[in-house]
């Protein structure tokens, strides 16, 4: 690629509002690969904004590190992904953000009762999870988390 089309860590940083910092740990996680320059310094592709900007959207949604980068690799790389490929990874996601809802949903609602910790503390703790049959099912807030 023609280094004068290719992006500084510092030109990306700028564009995406990223540290240069983030941008190497997004690189470690492999997330963006950068090539070198003749002197040795990293350039990015300018369709690595799209990248980092679907990774901040993505972690605002709640998605870990290892489920962008699941979806990103489906996303051609060296080239600006097209309509197309932002849908299909729209669709893959749609699961992903519908069990993260549900979850929040399940926490909002029960979060003023008992939670299935298994600490049979509250009165309401006979009513909810009597002889803590959620601690059955593992450790933690069972009647929230768990399945």
């Amino acid at each position: 690629m023609p280094e004068t089309k290719a992006l500084t860590i510092g030109d990306l940083a700028a564009r995406t509002g990223l540290s240069v910092s983030a941008i190497r740990f997004y690189e470690e996680k492999g997330l963006v690969e950068p090539f070198r320059s003749a002197g040795g310094q990293r350039r990015f592709l300018r369709s690595d904004i799209r990248r980092l900007s679907f990774v901040l959207i993505a972690q605002q949604l709640g998605l870990t590190i290892g489920e962008i980068e699941k979806q990103l690799a489906a996303l051609p790389y060296g080239r600006t992904p097209t309509q197309a490929d932002w849908s299909r990874i729209s669709k893959a996601m749609r699961g992903v953000i519908d069990a993260r809802i549900a979850e929040l949903e399940r926490t909002r609602d029960r979060l003023d009762g008992c939670i299935g910790c298994g600490c049979l503390s509250l009165k309401k703790c006979a009513l909810y999870n009597p002889e803590d049959r959620a601690g059955l099912k593992g450790p933690g807030p069972q009647l929230v988390l768990g399945d």
